[in-house]
């Protein structure tokens, strides 16, 4: 089983007080959706609701009260603002007298899967900004380019999960309102923030960006509100600042560490979530799979992905800092990634291993007949001398 602290790859928090996880499991019976039977849930929400208005510097009267919603996830709150969406640009474009069957959502490539999942279900056309080497986020300037009369919304990220870098929403803002003068559109924006939204309100306070106030849930019960209320009153905002301060401290700690093995290019950057993207040097041996195989017999659970197009020729390894990751655990990780790296070069080459392939047909070598392999015999030979090698070594070494 795998120790969620460990568990470097997950955006969700895996560690609450003992208080909070109490309160958590007295409501774990109360159903949020069942509004009177439980109303105190829902006024909680609607603290919650306007706790995060204010943090986002919502546009509110003294007498006003900000208008929001619990979702189940942030997946559920993307499916919802994209109906929105579509269902205003249908009804502006029938009130127009134009046909409204062919809507389109432009992003990037590097948005989650959910909004490819939105694009499917609701029958939008999803087009994609594609990434370049060195650039792994939407680019404005192509992305508005890409807006015509039947885009019913710009998505931009404000957190990538592929290196936690904030996509420019400033400069996509002002290209579009430019480019709504000009054509007589109203294409508007929205803000996917699911991570950094209550990153950059305390590490980068003056960080100009948008986002509709909501919470998210991971289950229809009252008990994830609740939690979240505890959190929200229990450290405030100056315990919130704390504790992304000590997250981003932590990925520099990290970041340091893997600068100085000299094995490393770091993709992600410096303002963005607090996580560390990473890429091997030289990976013509061995490759990032392999370093996140390899880790998971220290207990670490580091993804290992390709970038989407145009980038897919790069592969990288990300850790995500949470607040239970802490100094001690940063500098562990790096002694166990140095200590993996020394395993891999004892290793033989996937890619090279010892096999002699006839190129045309059967050929004589040494006096005797080399009979040609087929590609599946091959592959299977190499991942049979493979696996054999890894067991011998595992022998040797043992399992920590």
């Amino acid at each position: 089983m795998g120790n969620p602290r460990l568990n470097l790859a997950s955006f969700v928090t895996t560690w609450m007080e003992p208080e909070c996880d109490k309160l958590i499991m007295a409501s774990v019976n109360k159903n949020y959706v069942d509004m009177d039977e439980y109303p105190v849930t829902t006024e909680l929400q609607n603290r919650c609701v306007n706790m995060i208005a204010h943090l986002f510097n919502a546009p509110l009267g003294e007498s006003e009260t900000a208008v929001g919603v619990g979702t189940v996830g942030s997946s559920e709150a993307i499916m919802l603002a994209g109906l929105a969406f579509k269902r205003k640009w249908q009804n502006r474009r029938k009130a127009e007298g134009k046909p409204s069957d062919q809507p389109n959502i432009v992003t990037g490539a590097n948005v989650q899967v959910c909004w490819e999942k939105f694009a499917r279900y609701f029958e939008v056309e999803l087009k994609e900004v594609k990434l370049r080497e060195g650039y792994y986020v939407m680019d404005p300037e192509k992305a508005v380019e890409m807006v015509d009369e039947n885009t019913i919304c710009v998505a931009a990220i404000l957190g990538s999960t592929l290196n936690g870098e904030f996509e420019d929403v400033k400069l996509l803002n002002d290209l579009l309102t430019e480019k709504n003068k000009e054509t007589g559109w109203d294409t508007p924006i929205h803000v996917d923030a699911a991570s950094g939204g209550f990153i950059a309100p305390f590490l980068y306070p003056d960080l100009e960006w948008d986002f509709p106030p909501a919470i998210g849930e991971e289950h229809q019960c009252s008990s994830q509100v609740i939690a979240q209320y505890y959190q929200l009153i229990r450290l405030g905002y100056e315990g919130y600042k704390n504790v992304m301060e000590n997250c981003r401290d932590n990925m520099l700690v990290l970041r340091e560490g893997l600068e100085l093995t000299g094995r490393f290019d770091i993709i992600s950057k410096d303002i963005g979530v607090p996580l560390v993207a990473f890429s091997l040097k030289n990976n013509s041996t061995h490759n990032e799979f392999e370093v996140s195989d390899m880790l998971r017999r220290f207990g670490w659970i580091v993804p290992a992905y390709t970038m989407p197009p145009d980038a897919q020729h790069i592969t990288v390894l990300r850790v995500v800092i949470r607040e239970d990751f802490s100094r001690t655990l940063a500098e562990r990780l790096v002694n166990d990634i140095q200590k993996v790296m020394h395993e891999l070069e004892n290793l033989p080459c996937k890619v090279c291993a010892r096999i002699w392939i006839s190129g045309d047909g059967d050929k004589e070598q040494h006096g005797a007949v080399v009979v040609k392999k087929t590609a599946l015999e091959t592959q299977r030979e190499i991942t049979t001398i493979w696996r054999k090698f890894v067991m011998e070594k595992k022998k040797m070494n043992g399992v920590c």
